[in-house]
């Protein structure tokens, strides 16, 4: 996997290949616009109304070491990654972090903020936590930071590379 660098124009690409494979795969959604100032998760909910239990983090980390890997964990909000037990052994490296800020755009064209499980690069693993699957819908973002997608649980397996892992995240 290379990292191209993402795009220049805002998210737009990114937007453009979300709702791409939203609509090739046929999964009902709901598109919130937001202000981008208000695109994390915290803000988000507090001024949209949202549950927090229902929003989910689209999270990429990377291996610490040459070759670089990269994968997509989607967790609860109300969770956190255990990037050091569980994501560095599904990887099957030593060491592994949160990619950058800058590795994120590259890997996905997405600014952190408006990260999706959805428009990522087909080669990419996505974990997805067991938790996520018991909520009734979920938000996850919609590739830039002007929207958010809701979603129902179940279409996340319509996704490449994707592997739903019991203990992914853990209580905050």
């Amino acid at each position: 996997m290379t990292l191209d660098g993402g795009g220049e124009d805002g998210g737009q690409a990114a937007e453009a290949a979300v709702f791409g494979q939203l609509e090739a795969l046929g999964i009902a959604h709901e598109r919130l616009e937001c202000d981008p100032a208000l695109a994390d998760t915290a803000a988000f909910c507090a001024h949209y109304g949202i549950p927090v239990e229902a929003s989910c983090n689209t999270i990429i980390v990377a291996s610490k070491r040459e070759p670089k890997q990269f994968v997509a964990c989607l967790v609860t909000a109300t969770t956190r990654l255990d990037v050091n037990r569980v994501v560095r052994r599904l990887m099957g490296v030593s060491k592994a972090s949160f990619a950058t800020a800058e590795e994120t755009r590259a890997l996905t064209g997405m600014l952190i903020g408006g990260v999706t499980v959805f428009g990522l690069p087909d080669d990419l693993k996505l974990y997805v936590d067991a938790r996520v699957m018991d909520l009734e819908a979920l938000w996850v973002g919609g590739g830039s930071r002007s929207c958010k997608l809701k979603v129902d649980p179940a279409s996340l397996l319509r996704l490449p590379n994707v592997e739903v892992v019991e203990g992914l995240g853990f209580e905050a």
